[in-house]
């Protein structure tokens, strides 16, 4: 037996739901056919549509080098067991869109002869086609969101589902939208960075972007998404993967579900929770999220799929059931409709005795199997269950890779630019240095090819490295490479080789700058746990001895989490976070360490100082007093080393003219915000323009500051636009003792820039349901 962590909905929000409007519409058409199938279907077919198996299990391993089915592992899958979903990528490696359709081509027709049901093919794909050989591969979700630019994030996703479909793919495992708060935590390059109005607004253009604007009618060139992982998977206590959260129910309420409330609202087909655990319940087990607050609260009727194995953790790992069998009864009641199992067709089994026994009720058999049923006629698998990929002529484009470029020259951040360095001029004699200047693993990350992205270098011969990248920009003869440090590709992640540092050093002396490619390694997932965020030792005593030299040093972070530079810092001119840009992020690095681009992006979380200094930008006000005008903590200071929001360029802004058509508000009023924007500065421009709130007093102290809203604009020298922005008054609601959203009357201070302003709210509301519109 398991205990709820989480509070009933309180009274009111039941009759509440009633009002809600469902987040996807209903389609009469779809409702009768699942009716009419479900009536047919045996407890062995619908039990079976319930079971997600990875391709592994029906793999032929005779030939690692060449993909194909195994028939009687088949046979076995969805002809007994009649399983209704197979994900995953095989043999661990990408493969050619041809081989993708063919093995699907295979599976539907298997399933369909098995049962008249389609099968659903599921495949991680986060920042492009990653597991396709010659698909387009764009900057990693961190990046996106450093762009704060809503249309990078729809175009990304567009073009993935476009080239998803190429391969007969229909179903994919993205976005990721939990907030990166621990930057400590491995899989934050996944996320949209720390704060939940930002992967509000990225996760849904991410959605439309992969599913198009009809949820109900998934067309031709477009996906079905898994929003994951349902939620406060980005804060682990300790900081490692798969650990437990230790976030308030109104925290949950206020953050970290607002970006699943609206992916649902724009019509997301289906969800991922959480692996780990929220206040010693797992996720896949809490029946008061999955059911109350998704199915229920949100008039949600997507599809719950599991993680990797996450019903057998109840079991093996988070010992809250005796037994598999229990723990999928614990799962399945609380509102899991499939389960990754991924490797166990007892999963059948096991759920066959609880209905039989009465432990799992039919009606939620039923509800699960509808719910399964409702996605494949959505993607309209039941009429094309597969297709000819040979229309699919704008796979891999020219158009996508330049895109790809674009989106990467606009993600890749200036933190640092001493004596204006930057941009390099023409003829400067460069030694590039450090492991990650020569490498595509390192540019694109994690699930790049293979999980890891070990195997990246090998499959993206065609795309250039830093190294490369910088050759073709300033002339290989004035790029000398001696990198010092380099990964041990054989070893664990983060093992690393020191090679001849003396020599280093020497070649320095003939170089005009030296630009250190450091940082991390790829990594996803739980291999990459760390214990400490600074940099490894021998980055740092790498960049220490070069700086020796007097030769100024520009540093080029590529990483997935911001690694703690404290002690070098000072002894570098430049610095340029790349983040994980992916396969053309040496080329735009290229492009903007020369001038031919312009940096436009700016830090989707904080970044930290010291190791034992972690915050986010929307603190309370008791954690940085600034000034004596608190007792006790006078030395309570927020320290960074770049705060959120913060991106540098070859140009100047100045923000003028702020206002507000209502500096006095009611609770259903729309604000609107204008300021003007100048390029100050000698060249063109984008600078993403931010808008956030302060409240100045409420009945619980308050975040310091929150973002409500971004636009970006382009400027030429000389030019100023005005740039509107519009909130509703609910946007700057919280959530307060009794879980339900409640904004209260009183002064807000809103900044933008430079620029304040003050408004008030004349009145106060508490919303009746524990969800806001």
């Amino acid at each position: 037996m398991y205990v709820m962590a989480i509070t009933s909905i309180v009274a009111g929000a039941v009759n509440a739901q009633t009002r809600t409007k469902p987040c996807i519409p209903v389609d009469p058409t779809i409702e009768q056919k699942v009716d009419n199938l479900l009536k047919k279907m045996t407890l062995d077919e619908k039990i079976g549509q319930m079971c997600e198996i990875t391709v592994d299990v029906i793999t032929d391993f005779s030939n690692p080098n060449n993909f194909k089915l195994n028939a009687q592992k088949l046979d076995t899958v969805i002809g007994k067991y009649k399983v209704g979903s197979i994900l995953n990528v095989p043999l661990s490696i990408a493969q050619t869109k041809e081989k993708w359709a063919s093995a699907i081509r295979q599976i539907q027709m298997k399933s369909l002869s098995t049962m008249s049901i389609p099968c659903i093919y599921g495949v991680d794909q986060i920042h492009g086609t990653t597991y396709t050989m010659g698909g387009t591969l764009f900057p990693q979700p961190i990046n996106q969101a450093a762009s704060f630019d809503r249309t990078i994030p729809h175009r990304v996703s567009e073009i993935s589902a476009y080239e998803s479909k190429a391969c007969c793919i229909p179903w994919v495992y993205a976005p990721v939208m939990d907030l990166g708060r621990n930057p400590v935590w491995p899989r934050m390059w996944e996320s949209f960075g720390e704060d939940c109005y930002v992967n509000s607004e990225m996760a849904r253009q991410a959605v439309l972007g992969f599913q198009g604007n009809d949820p109900n009618h998934i067309d031709e060139y477009h996906v079905g998404t898994c929003i994951k992982h349902f939620m406060a998977y980005g804060v682990p206590v300790s900081g490692q993967d798969r650990t437990p959260s230790a976030v308030s129910e109104r925290d949950l309420r206020e953050k970290y579900f607002m970006p699943f409330m609206n992916a649902a609202r724009a019509g997301a087909l289906s969800l991922m929770p959480n692996s780990s655990l929220n206040g010693g319940l797992p996720f896949h087990a809490n029946k008061e999220l999955l059911t109350g607050w998704l199915k229920e609260g949100l008039k949600w009727d997507g599809m719950i799929v599991t993680d990797w194995a996450d019903i057998n953790n109840l079991c093996v790992r988070d010992h809250i059931a005796a037994s598999k069998k229990e723990a999928i009864k614990i799962a399945i009641n609380a509102g899991i409709d499939m389960s990754m199992v991924p490797y166990e067709v007892s999963f059948c089994d096991y759920l066959k005795e609880l209905v039989n026994s009465g432990e799992v009720p039919m009606s939620r058999i039923d509800d699960a199997v509808r719910r399964i049923l409702r996605l494949k006629y959505r993607l309209n698998l039941f009429d094309k269950p597969d297709w000819s990929i040979k229309k699919y002529k704008n796979f891999a484009s020219k158009e996508s890779a330049d895109e790809a470029l674009k989106f990467a020259e606009e993600s890749e951040i200036l933190l640092k630019n001493k004596d204006q360095i930057l941009p390099l001029k023409k003829g400067t004699k460069i030694l590039l240095t450090g492991p990650n200047a020569n490498t595509m693993r390192c540019l694109n990350g994690g699930w790049s090819y293979s999980w890891q992205g070990e195997k990246t270098d090998a499959c993206a011969q065609q795309y250039n490295t830093i190294y490369e990248a910088m050759c073709n920009k300033f002339g290989q003869e004035n790029v000398t490479l001696q990198q010092g440090v380099t990964y041990k590709e054989n070893g664990s992640y983060f093992q690393e080789n020191v090679s001849d540092i003396d020599k280093v050093v020497s070649t320095a002396q003939s170089a005009d700058v030296i630009v250190a490619c450091i940082g991390e390694n790829s990594y996803a997932e739980t291999p990459g746990n760390t214990s400490d965020l600074r940099l490894s030792n021998n980055q740092r005593e790498l960049v220490k001895s070069l700086a020796k030299t007097g030769k100024p040093v520009v540093f080029i972070l590529n990483e997935g989490r911001p690694r703690v530079i404290e002690d070098i810092e000072p002894l570098s001119k430049a610095v340029v976070d790349i983040l994980l840009p992916g396969n053309y992020g040496g080329d735009a690095l290229a492009n903007l360490l020369a001038g031919d681009a312009n940096f436009c992006a700016k830090l989707p979380f904080t970044y930290p100082h010291y190791t034992n200094s972690l915050t986010t930008y929307d603190f309370k006000p008791c954690e940085s007093m600034g000034q004596m005008d608190g007792n006790y903590n006078y030395e309570a200071v927020i320290d960074v080393q770049w705060p959120f929001g913060f991106g540098m360029s070859y140009t100047t802004y100045k923000y003028s003219n702020f206002k507000v058509d209502k500096s006095t508000f009611g609770v259903n009023d729309e604000l609107t915000f204008t300021i003007d924007v100048t390029n100050t500065g000698k060249v063109a421009g984008k600078e993403p323009v931010l808008l956030f709130s302060s409240d100045l007093v409420a009945s619980l102290s308050p975040d310091k500051q929150r973002i409500r809203n971004f636009e970006k604009v382009e400027l030429q020298p000389g030019e100023t636009k005005s740039v509107t922005m519009k909130i509703k008054a609910s946007d700057l609601a919280f959530v307060g003792l009794d879980n339900h959203w409640r904004l209260e009357a009183g002064e807000f201070r809103m900044t933008c820039g430079n620029q304040s302003l003050n408004i008030n709210c004349t009145a106060t509301k508490v919303w009746d349901t524990q969800n806001i519109e």
